[in-house]
């Protein structure tokens, strides 16, 4: 879905593909068919961005067969999606029984993740339309924080900067200009955008920014106009912002409130849990050991690392971070011109939510996404974007 912003720019808005996990090139046109489609026409609209995930096995499918790379661009034009962003960040295994801390291997001391993002961003170069010249690849926080020293952090700051080397030479040669969006996330190196802002101003390319997730923003009890601020004064760009929301507990002391979290507490993915108090951020690696002990302090409010549908907030006693989500696009984009010209909804938890909230079908889960994005549509309106054919 296109937007123009009253500065006449274009802001993309899209939603990912990770929701439908799939390891193949086979996987990923079975996604377009049995997902996407179905999504873009209960919206009513002649054409759907989607931020597609392509797990290593498909990237290297498409990067060594140039005839497959043509058939996955024809599919996606006549099932009326388009790419202007990839998901990076995981590599393989994200619809595996347990995810949980694979989803950071290769970091990025480990010379495949430099060799996949490269073959990515020439993906992405292939697959954006005729009429898009930037593209956007968001990608892991370096590394989960240990093991990783200084010889850890000069290696990962190295490929990066290779990455950006790559990518000039690739607009260059294609026209065009691809931007890599490292994603902050509770427990990894880089945690907050604050903590952003030091390796990638040591990169120090134009092609290397950060890509803001408001669900693991929000997880860190970030401001949103300081953050966005810092950044701004640090010149760091913002070339993808993934629109989600945490899990929100006011009360964490109470029974019943710890009750409703364990429902989340599940085996697939991580779900780092954070509180803050006057002693600074407090935090633990997932939900279950917070609900489980005394593990976190509860006097103060707990958000967890649980990406709940945008449009449906849990029950309460529990709530989500929505407002977060509303007040950092609120100063991304509805200032005199945007900060960001990507936007994508990420809710990859479906199938995770406690089992009475998950989707039934394939047609429930279509459902939703259009839900979620007809949220986020109509936020983009409210701050003065008028939506695209």
């Amino acid at each position: 879905m296109r937007f123009r912003h009253p500065d006449g720019s274009t802001v993309h808005l899209s939603y990912c593909t990770n929701v439908h996990p799939a390891e193949t090139l086979d996987g990923v046109l079975a996604q377009l068919r049995d997902h996407c489609e179905p999504v873009r026409r209960r919206l009513g609209r002649d054409r759907l961005g989607i931020g597609l995930w392509l797990a290593k096995d498909a990237a290297h499918s498409l990067i060594t067969n140039p005839a497959a790379l043509r058939g996955l661009r024809g599919e996606l034009d006549r099932r009326g999606l388009e790419v202007v962003t990839l998901n990076g960040f995981p590599y393989e295994g994200f619809g595996a029984e347990e995810v949980k801390y694979r989803v950071y291997k290769p970091d990025w001391t480990d010379p495949e993740r430099l060799a996949h993002t490269t073959d990515l961003a020439r993906l992405l170069a292939a697959l954006l339309p005729d009429d898009v010249t930037e593209g956007s690849i968001s990608t892991l926080p370096l590394a989960w924080r240990t093991p990783f020293d200084g010889t850890a952090a000069e290696r990962a700051n190295a490929a990066l900067a290779t990455l950006g080397e790559r990518l000039d030479a690739l607009e260059d040669l294609t026209g065009k200009s691809l931007r890599i969006a490292v994603e902050p996330e509770p427990g990894c190196i880089v945690e907050t955008t604050g903590d952003a802002i030091g390796p990638l101003s040591t990169i120090g390319s134009r092609r290397i920014g950060i890509c803001i997730d408001t669900c693991h923003l929000a997880t860190s009890f970030e401001d949103p106009r300081i953050a966005l601020a810092a950044l701004t004064a640090a010149g760091i760009c913002i070339p993808k912002v993934q629109l989600s929301a945490a899990l929100h507990a006011q009360e964490p002391h109470l029974c019943e409130v710890r009750s409703a979290l364990a429902a989340f507490a599940e085996p697939r993915f991580l779900h780092q849990t954070r509180t803050r108090t006057s002693a600074g951020l407090r935090g633990t690696d997932d939900l279950g050991e917070a609900v489980a002990g005394e593990a976190l302090p509860d006097g103060t409010p707990w958000r967890a690392h649980f990406h709940v549908p945008l449009h449906a907030p849990p029950a309460p006693p529990l709530t989500s971070t929505l407002p977060v989500l509303q007040d950092t696009l609120t100063r991304l984009v509805g200032g005199p011109e945007p900060l960001t010209r990507h936007l994508e909804v990420e809710t990859y938890t479906w199938q995770a939510l406690p089992a009475e909230l998950r989707p039934r079908s394939r047609a429930q889960l279509a459902d939703g996404i259009a839900a979620e994005l007809t949220l986020a549509r109509d936020l983009l309106a409210d701050l003065g974007l008028k939506e695209l054919p």
